[in-house]
């Protein structure tokens, strides 16, 4: 008597479901009679469905039972399918390539999250709303820019960098363009140990 091994047999394509079904699957397949042919395959959909009875939970869980029953078959089952089911080419087409952008930053003292809002603002329409984020980050980049340098920063200086880090789609002069006080964005920025020091005026008070 011999012994079959996973390893000696065909590979699964969606080994979630295992091999019993994937043999289920395959009879399916050598089955002539068409009416006998569909029968099989609700009956297969069932048997898959009980096995992940978490799928029903997902709207129209059943579309997604056939598609995995269309897989396994090799997309080589005739039956009659209640849903459209996805081309061959279209599953195994490797996805395009996404793109990233590298670690690196031209500014490291106003952050990756600060240089990636700004392409974003870049890309809005012109218009108030657009003026209004653009004023809102050069601000920001300012106060981020001060934590490093609390004596004063040029808003030159700062709207030099914003041309940059937008690749010269956001030009602001400073004429025209009015920042914050530094003083103010200063005062605004929370304080270390503000909390923990007020608890401790606040105990001795007590006493």
């Amino acid at each position: 008597m011999t012994m079959n091994y996973n390893t000696t047999t065909k590979r699964l394509k969606l080994p979630e479901y295992g091999r019993n079904i994937q043999n289920m699957v395959d009879h399916c397949l050598t089955i002539s009679d068409r009416d006998e042919r569909n029968h099989c395959a609700n009956t297969i959909i069932g048997v898959m469905g009980n096995m992940f009875p978490d799928l029903r939970d997902i709207n129209d869980y059943k579309h997604i039972l056939w598609d995995h029953l269309a897989i396994m078959a090799d997309f080589k089952l005739d039956v009659d399918y209640p849903y459209d089911i996805p081309v061959k080419e279209n599953v195994y087409r490797r996805p395009p390539k996404l793109y990233y952008r590298d670690g690196r930053m031209a500014f490291r003292h106003y952050g990756q999250l600060l240089e990636k809002l700004i392409y974003k603002v870049a890309d809005m329409e012109d218009g108030p709303m657009k003026e209004d984020a653009i004023l809102l980050i050069a601000n920001q980049m300012k106060k981020s820019y001060l934590v490093w340098n609390k004596d004063s920063v040029d808003n030159g200086k700062i709207l030099e960098d914003l041309a940059v880090l937008s690749e010269g789609r956001i030009v602001k002069y400073d004429d025209s363009f009015h920042l914050a006080d530094a003083a103010f964005l200063l005062e605004s920025a929370p304080k270390p140990n503000q909390d923990s020091g007020g608890s401790k005026k606040r105990k001795k008070k007590k006493k």
